[in-house]
Order: structure tokens, then C-alpha cells, then sequence
């Protein structure tokens, strides 16, 4: 789905990021980049499906802007160097709910899933879950194809914790946990690679037991 110029297009724009030059490459953009990425999410959308139902969205609906939010922040420079969704039952409109997120850019691919931006109510929520479904979160983080791939289970964790919550800890240190995600690194060739889909879609199934976890205690 990807040719070398979709990589070749991040490696030059980081080099001359303004409006000037993007929009004087922005037929590169639209065919090289954009295209291929809206089909590339179009096809992770269908096979997620058939493990998700409920994920029915357009890649619109999953993959973020090009430009950056330069209001608030030190970076001032107007486009990203990637092109990046989040496929779930509320795409890019609720990044706090389990998902699978990808990034593609010439450095590399990143993946994530898990819980990351969450409230205290619903944080509330998650906890009191996990102390009535010790084992079967154990059970998904622990899962060979979930260690393999990414590892474990991260977040900041608080100091203090509620009675209720403190006598679970020796038990499972996740409690503590204020985010609940997973992370895993490809090389960037990987994105030129045909299986590109496949090779995902292995990553995605490999987090899914814990997405699964982690959506059940959100409902």
C-alpha cells in the first residue's frame, strides 16, 4: 500500500515544515501519503470489524489531522511528521476508550492500546472492575502472544489509594495504576512491507484481551 515516497515525503517535509513548502508539495501529500493511508485504514477498519461489530466507522472518523495544534503549545511548526489513527467503536473522538493506535513515520510504526487518558469517575470505575476480575485481567496481560509483543501493562501509578483498593495491592499492582496502556515499536521499513496488514493485525490480536478487559469495566 505504501511506496518509498511516503517516507521520503515526512523525511523532506521535517526538513522545510511550513505552509509554503507543504502546499507546494501537497499533490505528493495527497496521492503519496494520504490516499494510501485512508485506504490502509479503510482495510485494519474491515478486519477489525470481524472481531468488533460495534467498530462502525469510516477512516475519516479514525485518523488524525496532518496539522498541528499550535495554539498552547512550544512547537510551532505546522504539520506532523506521521500519519496516525485510533480504530475503535469512537475513532478519534474518544481516545480515553480502549482502541488500536498506529503511527507510521519514517523513524518508525508505533502501536498502542489500553486506557490512557482517563477521569477519576471513570477511573473509579476501572479499579472497582479490576478488584472483582483479578483473574481475568491477569489472565489477558499474561497471555504469551500479549508478553511477547508488548510486554506488560503500563501507567503512572498514585502513592496513596482508599482502603478498598490498598488491601489488593500485594495481589495485583495494577490497582494503583492511573493508566492502564501498551505499547510496541516496529522499523519503519515495515511500513513499505505488502503483510503490512497482516503483520497489524497480529499486534491487534495480541492486545485484545486486554482492550476487551479494559472495555467491559468502562460499560
Amino acid at each position: 500500500m505504501f511506496s518509498k515516497t511516503y517516507l521520503q515525503f515526512f523525511i523532506d517535509l521535517a526538513a522545510n515544515n511550513n505552509t509554503a513548502w507543504f502546499n507546494e508539495h501537497r499533490k505528493t501529500y495527497e496521492k503519496e501519503v494520504k490516499e494510501p493511508f485512508t485506504k490502509f485504514v479503510a482495510e485494519m477498519i474491515k478486519r477489525i470489524q470481524q472481531h468488533e461489530p460495534e467498530v462502525q466507522i469510516k477512516p475519516g472518523d479514525a485518523i488524525m489531522r496532518i496539522n498541528n495544534d499550535i495554539r498552547f503549545s512550544k512547537d510551532k511548526t505546522p504539520y506532523k511528521l506521521h500519519m496516525c489513527a485510533n480504530i475503535s467503536e469512537f475513532g478519534k473522538r474518544n481516545l480515553g476508550y480502549p482502541g488500536f493506535f498506529f503511527q507510521l513515520s519514517p523513524e518508525n510504526i508505533q502501536i498502542y492500546g489500553g486506557v490512557y487518558m482517563v477521569d477519576n469517575p471513570m477511573l473509579l470505575k476501572i479499579r472497582q472492575y479490576m478488584a472483582g476480575n483479578l483473574d481475568a485481567l491477569a489472565q489477558a496481560y499474561r497471555h504469551p502472544d500479549f508478553m511477547e509483543k508488548f510486554g506488560t501493562i503500563q501507567g503512572e501509578q498514585r502513592k496513596r489509594l482508599v482502603p478498598e483498593f490498598q488491601a489488593i495491592l500485594h495481589k495485583e499492582p495494577l490497582i494503583a495504576n492511573k493508566q492502564y496502556y501498551y505499547g510496541a515499536t516496529l522499523p519503519a521499513e515495515t511500513i513499505t512491507n505488502p503483510h503490512l496488514p497482516d503483520i497489524l493485525m497480529a499486534y491487534y490480536l495480541a492486545g485484545r484481551g486486554v482492550n476487551r478487559f479494559f472495555q467491559e469495566a468502562m460499560k
